[in-house]
């Protein structure tokens, strides 16, 4: 369960080899415990519950909550970028191990399937938080609905469905097939973004998670699963093998979780964080205090700091990235504009990674790099290729043939002719399409949330996820700001850099 990922049995194996050369440097005694969760408010109270369970401990913790699905998260185990997070046996059968049989596989038979890729269960934290299909409670009664059968008989009704649930074995897919269901207007959004959906009309039926605090907030009807298609899915910890030998007072110190967490709590706990809009850190520590006894407050929130941490984290993400982009570019749009058949080679190659769409292009950098930084530093220095390569080369092309025949009579070599004279005419060209990928790598920046790379997009994703309009802007407000001061920096400089004869040909 979670959000956007795809999964099955595709790259089990080739994970597992992954995770056996990441094992070494995983093993690092000195390591932090590294704490993921998904992005949607249950894994992401669990996740404050393990940190501050850690953290009680005086063990080292790194913050890898609020990432992107199940596939992201899961990889990232296997790879040693995260050492534990939330998951659910149901997700775990039918999705990340394949299995197709609902309740085919006990949690035996799924820690025997973990334990060689270097993967531990914990026993259930208490709860069953199963897949279900929901609609609106008036429109439910008023075409006598009930069940998940009766949904075959309004081939009408809007479908929306989370980006995850629309592939997942245990999703979409096979409920369609399991009832026959004829329904062909399913449209694929984010979770929290359904609810809005349903209360708007704009969708009719959606997948739920049942422990939900919206399904009461907003009036929902849970369909009954009357074909028993969806499997038991009991929330557990998973956690890497090596764990056990690198922090093991850790270990124990998360395994006080299970079966401590009811299925009344956990819904109390979701309402609290979603609709009260209580921080979860600080729901985590309550819980913590009364069912444990564990003395914490839980992380403080405060604005200043946070929105100084994450403007480092977006200009280090844009700094990097479009700095090694405009060294690469320079000299590739060079190269295309002196030589045409290698210039339609690097443009074309550099369109069509364009194209590739930036949240895919991230996930596909995780198998190379991990999680955090690194891969989104790599997809935005790729997509800040195209307009410098294409600037540098078209600027250099335009250069009238007088001027160039006038240099060859001068007898300059072709470096001394593109120092002095090329690269000084096509500098507004090159400036301007320099300028176009740090717009561009600001706002893309913040994408790089998703696989925990920080930034502006971490207030905006903690928005979305809990409908809170404020933290949305605290994120997109200074993300639009930086784009306008990056803009006006550019414009500056090329007061210094472009030659003052060409600022006044342009100017006029």
């Amino acid at each position: 369960m979670g959000s956007p990922g795809r999964g099955g049995r595709r790259g089990l194996g080739v994970a597992a080899v992954a995770c056996c050369l990441c094992a070494t440097a995983a093993a690092d005694a000195g390591a932090p415990l590294r704490v993921g969760s998904k992005a949607f408010t249950e894994s992401v109270i669990i996740g404050e519950l393990v940190m501050l369970l850690v953290q009680d401990q005086d063990i080292p913790v790194v913050d890898r909550t609020q990432l992107g699905g199940t596939r992201i998260l899961w990889d990232a185990l296997l790879q040693g970028n995260v050492d534990v997070y939330p998951e659910y046996t149901g997700t775990l059968s039918r999705e990340i191990l394949g299995g197709k049989t609902p309740g085919a596989e006990g949690a035996r038979e799924i820690r025997e399937r973990l334990s060689p890729l270097g993967v531990r269960m914990s026993e259930p934290l208490g709860f069953n938080n199963t897949y279900a299909l929901g609609m609106k409670e008036e429109l439910a009664e008023r075409l006598a609905v009930a069940c998940i059968s009766d949904l075959s008989r309004h081939p009408k009704l809007k479908f929306g469905f989370t980006n995850e649930f629309m592939n997942r074995q245990d999703g979409w897919p096979g409920v369609q097939a399991a009832y026959g269901l004829p329904q062909q207007d399913v449209r694929g959004l984010q979770h929290d973004l359904a609810y809005i959906g349903l209360e708007s009309g704009a969708i009719q039926v959606t997948d739920l998670y049942s422990t939900d605090a919206e399904i009461a907030y907003y009036r929902l009807r849970i369909l009954e699963d009357d074909l028993h298609f969806f499997p038991v899915y009991d929330a557990v910890l998973l956690y890497r093998a090596d764990l056990e030998r690198r922090w093991p007072a850790g270990v124990a110190a998360i395994r006080r979780l299970e079966g401590r967490v009811s299925q009344s709590e956990v819904i109390r706990m979701n309402g609290l964080a979603k609709i009260r809009k209580t921080p979860a850190s600080r729901v985590a520590a309550a819980f913590l205090r009364k069912e444990l006894g564990v003395q914490t407050t839980g992380r403080k929130e405060s604005l200043l700091p946070n929105l100084i941490t994450r403007t480092g984290e977006h200009l280090s993400l844009v700094g990097i990235s479009l700095g090694t982009a405009v060294v690469t570019s320079i000299p590739l749009g060079i190269l295309a504009a002196r030589f045409p058949g290698w210039g339609r080679l690097i443009l074309g190659t550099a369109g069509i990674i364009q194209t590739v769409p930036s949240l895919a292009l991230l996930v596909f950098m995780i198998p190379l790099l991990g999680i955090g930084s690194a891969p989104a530093i790599l997809a935005l220095f790729l997509y800040s290729l195209l307009p410098i390569v294409r600037n540098t080369c078209s600027g250099l092309q335009q250069i009238s043939p007088e001027i160039r025949e006038a240099s060859e009579a001068l007898g300059l070599p072709y470096r001394e002719r593109l120092r002095r004279i090329d690269l000084p005419l096509a500098s507004p060209s090159i400036l301007s399409g320099i300028k176009t990928s740090a717009v561009i790598n600001v706002g893309t920046a913040t994408l790089g949330a998703l696989i925990g790379a920080g930034g502006y997009g971490q207030p905006i994703l903690t928005g979305i996820r809990l409908d809170d309009v404020g933290l949305i802007l605290e994120g997109a407000v200074p993300a639009a700001l930086l784009a306008l001061a990056v803009q006006a920096v550019f414009d500056l400089a090329e007061r210094y850099w472009v030659p003052r004869g060409l600022r006044v040909t342009a100017d006029e």
